[in-house]
């Protein structure tokens, strides 16, 4: 007779489901904080075992910063990317580090997102009401939402 293997759920270390996480995507230090404390056991040093992943580089919020800059630049505005930073426990330091960058080309990618969403200026006020709406749930500004609808070379 054959033996039924008994499944046994084996219990990860903390370390062990850090660099799962961490393999899979970038974290913040908040967000992993956030994941690893339903599975840490009272002696768990959570503080601990992330300031090492840190220590070794890898473990880093300002490259989370960038990579969430990069990932969602060509779809989303500087509000709603800030927004999103600030929800993964980013600190405010590196973010106004990293949001001139992102007004400075504000205007260039509301134009390419409202291009290819819609490409053509809206002939009536309901059109015009549609494309501001879809711009600013985007996450840019009203005064570069006016400038994408007003058209031109140079927004004016």
């Amino acid at each position: 007779m054959a033996q039924k293997a008994t499944t046994k759920k084996i219990e990860l270390s903390l370390r062990t489901r850090a660099m799962r996480y961490l393999v899979r995507r970038e974290h913040s230090r908040a967000e992993l904080h956030k994941k690893l404390i339903p599975k840490a056991s009272p002696e768990d040093n959570i503080d601990g075992l992330l300031d090492d992943l840190v220590a070794r580089g890898w473990l880093s919020d300002s490259r989370m910063v960038e990579h969430i800059v990069h990932i969602r630049r060509n779809r989303f505005g500087v509000q709603r990317i800030t927004h999103e930073l600030r929800q993964k426990g980013i600190a405010e330091h590196l973010i106004s580090e990293v949001l001139p960058q992102m007004q400075n080309s504000e205007l260039e990618a509301a134009r390419d997102i409202w291009s290819r969403r819609f490409g053509i200026h809206p002939e009536n006020i309901k059109e015009k009401a549609k494309q501001a709406r879809f711009l600013q749930s985007r996450g840019f500004m009203l005064d570069v939402i006016s400038k994408v609808l007003r058209g031109g070379e140079d927004g004016e």
